[in-house]
């Protein structure tokens, strides 16, 4: 296998989950500043031009981050980090898809709209006028996440999960470009610190 990744949240979040189930893969860098990920050859690789994607041995080629952790955890079952059994499993992605709709969508969005607006404006369709709003949206639903993970280790509870590392890899991101995580969500902001303490952070 082969991992085509480059600098950003998304392959931060593959290479957390990899680290965390502690197998190697081969990686190769995408320089997406200089708009590799958009050039023929890498675009034979993924159409839709997004890094991360994973080569597998047989040239099927898995993009987009669930579905390449989803992947990774049916090849590695062990360490779990979706599921041991189907409700583990349906607890982690019913997180998982709450914190990727309602936080990093928007929070990424509200970046590209805004602060990153000349990068992305010639490469995808942006609606600067989004992204005050879009902001917004990630703020006001951390702070109902603030409520939901009171009193619990992790989104799953006592798990440690890819809701998290998703999370995480995308609240990390937000530290770094303006939209940083309101310290009076003090249940999420412990969360935080508890993910950082992690080896797989550094990944």
């Amino acid at each position: 296998m082969k991992l085509y990744q480059s600098i950003g949240p998304n392959p931060r979040v593959v290479n957390m989950f990899i680290a965390e189930k502690g197998v190697h893969i081969v990686r190769e860098e995408i320089d997406i500043m200089k708009g590799a990920n958009r050039q023929a050859e890498y675009l034979r690789v993924n159409p839709g031009g997004q890094s991360p994607a994973l080569v597998l041995d047989s040239g099927q080629v898995i993009s987009e981050v669930t579905a390449i952790c989803e992947y990774l955890e049916e090849k590695n079952p062990s360490p779990a980090l979706i599921g041991s059994t189907p409700e583990e499993r349906a607890e982690c992605r019913m997180w998982t898809r709450r914190v990727d709709l309602n936080i990093c969508e928007p929070l990424a969005n509200g970046y590209r709209f805004g602060e990153a607006l000349k990068f992305f404006e010639k490469r995808i369709p942006v609606v600067p006028e989004a992204s005050p709003g879009l902001k917004m949206i990630a703020q006001n639903r951390l702070k109902w996440l603030d409520g939901q993970i009171a009193g619990k280790d992790y989104l799953c509870g006592k798990r440690f999960t890819l809701a998290d590392i998703l999370l995480y890899g995308w609240l990390n991101f937000g530290n770094q470009v303006g939209q940083p995580l309101d310290t009076t969500n003090a249940n999420i902001a412990a969360w935080f610190a508890r993910g950082g303490e992690r080896p797989s952070a550094k990944a």
